[in-house]
């Protein structure tokens, strides 16, 4: 029997087809509807959804439907620029301002003037940063770094974040001033998990666009595997889903694909959405917790024998026969594991000699290795470390790890 499927808008469709959107999960056409609706009404909009599930399309989108589209677009990930620069980057410099300012510079919000910008993670803004770009939006103006001289520029700013904003203000991580200027409209783009069928139809395309790309033949997809897709949490969303075709495409080119093939490519810790796996999801936050509070106790058992060496030293002024000598066997090396860690968090095994390790000397080695694991990528590091890429670049400074 056919299923019916909601008529889509021509609109939509004409959407989809030029930004390359694949699915039809009536929450995924709602979000695409808001975007072209909100388009020509020059408010600010804030697009929130999970990590990977493609919210960078939507800005696209209400560029393309503005009566901005021929100016310039400008896309900047807030997260991605370390704090000591990121207002020069926005915002422009005048030379000689700060070490290293060889020239004047103009900033994104000069550079998009009368067109658009994107924030992509505005949520990892310095409180600083929140301040200037609050003025933007309220006045138009700006100030270089480094200048007196007020500036404006005419700018529509769409935001996009995965974090719970309303969480941030009420952590005084995010000022609730500006929350209100960006959310104006807000779009909430679906996890994939809750987009149904699209799951297989976007599987389907990376495979073929796999196979086109690099001449290899197409994978095809068995029921089995198409039934563990649809069950599968994706807490990745989409991109993890294009991350494990592409695997199965270039590893099991031409083959049928099952359930048993596809399992080696969806790790368990994050989930199936039955009952037993819900339970197994991996806590990465709560190991991470673990981890340095083990790491703190062997400090103190270290400091602890410290101070017991030097009690006796103290209490012996004479040598004494070693029947009466307290044998302290300190040991050489400790190492920290965690059991049963998945990969991700090999980067956490650290060695650690005994009275001779500071825990930034840990946290150093743990940086440096989780770097070293990850080829140098900074953004794979921080995504492994479970903290902002605003913070390793800092550690990697404080450390001289660059």
């Amino acid at each position: 029997m056919p299923v019916n499927i909601p008529e889509i808008p021509a609109e939509v469709q004409q959407a989809k087809m030029r930004f390359g959107i694949v699915g039809n999960a009536p929450a995924l056409i709602a979000a695409i509807t808001r975007a072209i609706q909100v388009a020509p009404i020059d408010l600010s909009v804030l697009v929130t959804g999970e990590s990977g599930s493609g919210k960078e399309f939507f800005p696209k989108i209400i560029h393309a439907y503005s009566p901005r589209k021929h100016a310039r677009y400008i896309a900047v990930n807030c997260g991605a620029i370390p704090e000591g620069t990121i207002d020069s980057e926005l915002f422009g410099h005048e030379k000689g301002s700060f070490t290293g300012a060889v020239s004047a510079r103009k900033g994104y919000f000069e550079e998009a003037d009368g067109g658009t910008i994107f924030l992509d993670e505005v949520a990892e803004l310095p409180l600083t940063t929140q301040a200037r770009l609050l003025r933007v939006l309220e006045t138009g103006e700006f100030l270089k770094v480094g200048s007196s001289t007020v500036q404006r520029t005419n700018i529509r700013v769409v935001a996009a974040t995965n974090v719970d904003m309303l969480e941030a203000v009420r952590d005084g991580r995010f000022r609730e001033d500006l929350y209100y200027r960006l959310s104006t409209v807000q779009i909430s783009v679906p996890p994939l998990r809750d987009r149904g069928a699209d799951i297989t139809m976007l599987a389907r395309k990376f495979a073929a666009d796999f196979s086109e790309r690099y001449s290899m033949p197409p994978v095809t997809i068995e029921d089995s595997a198409r039934s563990a897709l649809l069950h599968y949490r994706w807490p990745g969303n989409v991109r993890q889903l294009k991350n494990v075709i592409e695997q199965l495409s270039l590893f099991l080119a031409g083959s049928k694909i099952d359930s048993e093939d596809l399992a080696p490519y969806l790790p368990a810790s994050t989930g199936f959405t039955t009952a037993i796996a819900s339970r197994n999801i991996h806590d990465y936050e709560q190991e991470r917790e673990l981890l340095f509070n083990m790491i703190f106790r062997m400090q103190s058992e270290i400091d602890r024998l410290h101070r017991r060496l030097d009690s006796a030293e103290t209490a012996v002024q004479t040598p004494a026969p070693p029947h009466h000598v307290e044998a302290i066997e300190l040991p050489t090396t400790s190492l920290v594991r965690l059991a049963d860690t998945p990969p991700a968090f090999n980067a956490f095994e650290t060695e650690v000699p005994a009275a001779t390790r500071t825990l930034e000397e840990t946290e150093r080695e743990t940086i440096r290795r989780a770097l070293e694991n990850n080829g140098g990528r900074r953004k794979d590091t921080a995504r492994e470390l479970n903290i902002s890429e605003r913070t390793l670049y800092r550690k990697i400074k404080d450390y001289n790890l660059e």
